[in-house]
């Protein structure tokens, strides 16, 4: 188990700057790796409500749960490695497994809660190093929709924020206001639960 500290900037791409920027970092379909976010929150969106998220990562050979709260400048991580039967089981029946993520949604005040599957969000991400930190190319797909996004993550927020802002100019992306994935997941579920209602 490990608490990180996540400092991360993200802008939503059109599929043509997304495109664009990979040619321009030369990523082809090989740097591409595909990982399955699963969501999990309480009926009436606890987790949501506290401005936390816990998921479910699934990359291809390792399971790994994780409680993220937002923080001043960046979010905080709590992880927890996970076996492939313990997933399947907490995918047909949620619950929190014993450890340090149970520890910490107890001391959020969050005990006996009825946790729910929400779903999930597959994505297909590239990876590369730029100024001091990371750029992640992703392609997202969840809900019948699909987005394209890039993050910049940084060890630094003042510097971070500094970079990727002038990394937008250089190749003249609009900027943004970038929902998270679990945010923009949330919001087309409840638009596709007002459709089925109408």
């Amino acid at each position: 188990m490990a608490k990180t500290t996540e400092i991360e900037f993200k802008n939503l791409l059109t599929k043509k700057e997304f495109n664009l920027l990979l040619r321009t970092f030369n990523v082809s379909s090989h740097h591409f790796f595909t990982q399955v976010n699963h969501y999990f929150d309480t009926k009436d969106f606890k987790f949501k409500k506290m401005n936390s998220a816990l998921r479910i990562r699934e990359l291809p050979n390792s399971f790994e749960m994780t409680l993220k709260r937002a923080g001043h400048r960046g979010s905080l991580e709590i992880n927890q490695q996970l076996e492939k039967s313990e997933v399947d089981a907490i995918l047909i029946n949620p619950y929190i497994p014993d450890g340090e993520i149970k520890n910490a949604i107890h001391e959020l005040g969050l005990k006996d809660i009825e946790l729910g599957y929400f779903g999930s969000l597959t994505t297909h991400r590239a990876e590369v190093e730029y100024k001091n930190g990371q750029l992640v190319f992703d392609h997202s797909l969840y809900l019948d929709q699909e987005d394209y996004e890039v993050e910049y993550e940084a060890a630094n927020w003042n510097e971070g924020s500094t970079i990727f802002r002038q990394f937008l100019e250089i190749y003249k992306i609009e900027v943004k206001m970038t929902d998270t994935k679990i945010g923009r997941m949330y919001k087309a579920k409840m638009k596709k639960q007002k459709d089925e209602e109408m």
